[in-house]
């Protein structure tokens, strides 16, 4: 099949006629089976429509591009997914995070560069899944103590709702036992 000026292989047959969404999600299923050359191949055909969708002003279109930024393993995108953090929409927010967990599995530095920022959100964003989203981020992360207390807290505070602070406990408790695996 020729797209442009090249012809395409094997499981990276795409025709720009698929949506973001479903080339991101054929992205994540090379990914998961290993196919890096045909990830490269589709990463490099849909980083234009990526960075379109996430200036986009309807926030559905940019909850999708932060979100395909992780399932086509756009490590270099991280700034792209900064500014995802930082949207209006809880939604888009959500989605970066969701990329940043997706993204940090096999490189913790990922959270660990952006860590001040899921403190924040963990601890106060007005959205309680982008909360949880933000705590769940931070298990990825190297298990620094601030990290540890912040959450800690959270896991402890009467105020917070159940689902926020089981996941706070959980994953304070799994940075806690990796942190003394250190020493």
């Amino acid at each position: 099949m020729r797209h442009g000026r090249r012809m395409l292989t094997g499981a990276a047959r795409v025709t720009r006629r698929m949506t973001l969404a479903e080339a991101a999600a054929k992205a994540d299923e090379l990914a998961r089976d290993g196919s890096e050359r045909e990830l490269a191949t589709l990463r490099s055909e849909w980083d234009d429509e990526v960075e379109a969708a996430a200036r986009s002003r309807d926030y559905r279109e940019r909850a999708v591009a932060y979100r395909a930024v992780g399932q086509f393993r756009f490590r270099q995108k991280t700034e792209l997914l900064r500014r995802g953090l930082e949207d209006d929409s809880p939604a888009a927010r959500g989605s970066a995070l969701v990329s940043i967990q997706l993204l940090s599995k096999e490189h913790p530095g990922v959270v660990n560069q952006i860590r001040p920022i899921l403190h924040t959100m963990a601890a106060g964003d007005p959205n309680q899944a982008v909360r949880r989203l933000a705590i769940v981020c931070l298990r990825n992360g190297s298990p620094q103590r601030e990290t540890i207390v912040l959450l800690s807290g959270l896991a402890e505070a009467d105020n917070q709702e159940p689902e926020l602070r089981n996941a706070a406990r959980a994953v304070a408790a799994e940075l806690r036992k990796r942190s003394s695996a250190r020493t």
